[in-house]
């Protein structure tokens, strides 16, 4: 398998290795391991496992639960370290590279039988949702939106994901 197919699960599916909106921070952690950082804050809880970042708030029982999740994409341009993917996403799906260009997410969409619709749009990203799902993907239309000046090489660039987000 490989991180594109990755990427492409998250947007069909709406899961990382099984866990997925609704789960528990325990479901997660049995996923993706207990190598966090966890926020708290107003009876919330994120959890940041780099490359995945999840959202927990209380049900309606009180008990924790997942309300949405991103995979950060962005994350892997600045910070290419190990500790970015969780260790149990870089043994099932390998080397996870830098940037991930939205053509080729949307091919393996595509090839999965799924479609993005353009949600919105604005001077610096488009966001994109799998109608069957409740993926979102963020993409950058301009690297330098507010004309800071030329856009560093080695960073975004016009086609690079954001963000796939469930929510």
């Amino acid at each position: 398998m490989s991180a594109l197919e990755f990427y492409a699960r998250v947007a069909i599916s709406c899961d990382v290795l099984g866990a997925g909106v609704g789960d528990s921070p325990d479901s997660w952690e049995a996923a993706l391991g207990d190598d966090c950082l966890n926020v708290p804050g107003r009876g919330m809880l994120r959890r940041d496992h780099g490359l995945v970042e999840i959202n927990f708030a209380p049900d309606q029982l009180g008990r924790m639960s997942c309300v949405g999740f991103g995979v950060k994409t962005h994350r892997l341009l600045r910070d290419h370290s190990p500790q970015t993917v969780p260790a149990p996403l870089s043994q099932r799906y390998g080397t996870f590279a830098r940037r991930l260009r939205y053509e080729e997410l949307e091919a393996a969409v595509l090839a999965a039988g799924r479609v993005f619709e353009l949600e919105d749009e604005s001077r610096d990203v488009r966001r994109y949702r799998v109608p069957e799902s409740r993926a979102r993907v963020t993409v950058i239309v301009d690297p330098d939106p507010y004309g800071t000046g030329d856009p560093d090489p080695h960073s975004h660039r016009a086609g690079d994901v954001w963000s796939v987000d469930v929510w």
